[in-house]
């Protein structure tokens, strides 16, 4: 299967630092690497099976078929992806699932609900 260009979305990938810190609380300070630029084709999730995993957090879900190098399953979860913000500012979703496939990547993204908070 090979993507089409025109329904292609450029998006940015940004990598949790693995140095991350704690703020005296104790909680995680999440710091990115520097943004990647990926050619995805972003759609809305939706689908029984996807109903039945995530519920209704389905509506803040992102369903992504991604064809290249730079995602891999198992390294790349819980990373922020810029996809309606610009690509200097905190990511507006992050990595839920990575399927890899012979031709191409399924990704689940989640909106990031820590946003401006």
């Amino acid at each position: 299967m090979r993507l089409m260009k025109r329904n292609l979305t450029t998006v940015y990938l940004k990598r949790t630092d693995p140095n991350n810190t704690q703020d005296e609380e104790g909680n995680d300070q999440v710091n990115y690497l520097a943004p990647i630029a990926l050619e995805m084709n972003v759609q809305s999730a939706s689908g029984a099976v996807n109903a039945t995993i995530y519920g209704s957090k389905l509506s803040s879900m992102k369903s992504c078929k991604y064809q290249g190098d730079e995602l891999k399953e198992g390294r790349d979860e819980n990373s922020g992806v810029c996809v309606y913000v610009d690509k200097d500012s905190d990511p507006d979703y992050k990595i839920k699932s990575i399927q890899p496939y012979s031709t191409h990547i399924n990704v689940m993204l989640e909106r990031n609900d820590d946003i401006g908070s």
